[in-house]
């Protein structure tokens, strides 16, 4: 489907629930983005529990304010990819070892297993998967502080 003409409601469980335009409702939908990193606000889909794509959205900012918000609080509930913003230091240059990092959550310290936990995403985001899962976001490894790319070409 490629239309953003649908409504969205929470049923007295706390799903989404969504009445297509031609009246059709589904049950317990959920937002997944396409392009979580490098479009984040562009191409949601909304699927059903086994898959099933029911709605399109081209771009999250042409939802009226009350599914937008529903969308976007569904999505927070789901996605944890903390970003980090600044590298404070590791404990060492081989792995593994612990990184300290400030987020964009605050700050934390993580274990990172191997070198092939890091991965570049596009011309310079970068993925860090610590020994637990789960990811960390280096937005723009370019435009972050000296220190922290100094710190990543040591990895890289």
């Amino acid at each position: 489907m490629a239309s953003t003409t649908f409504q969205l409601h929470r049923d007295a469980f706390g799903k989404l629930v969504l009445t297509a335009a031609d009246g059709q409702v589904h049950e317990g939908v959920s937002p997944v983005r396409a392009f979580p990193i490098q479009s984040p606000e562009r191409g949601i889909s909304m699927v059903l529990q086994d898959g099933r794509e029911v709605a399109w959205i081209d771009f999250i900012g042409d939802l009226p304010m009350a599914e937008r918000t529903l969308v976007q609080d569904e999505l927070e509930g789901r996605e944890f990819m903390p970003e980090i913003s600044h590298i404070r230091g590791v404990s060492s240059f081989a792995t593994p070892c612990t990184w300290h990092v400030k987020t964009d959550r605050g700050d934390t310290h993580f274990v990172l297993k191997g070198e092939e936990d890091i991965r570049r995403i596009g011309a310079s985001s970068l993925l860090v998967v610590d020994n637990h899962g789960i990811h960390f976001l280096v937005r723009d490894m370019f435009g972050i502080d000296k220190h922290s790319r100094k710190i990543l070409d040591r990895f890289l």
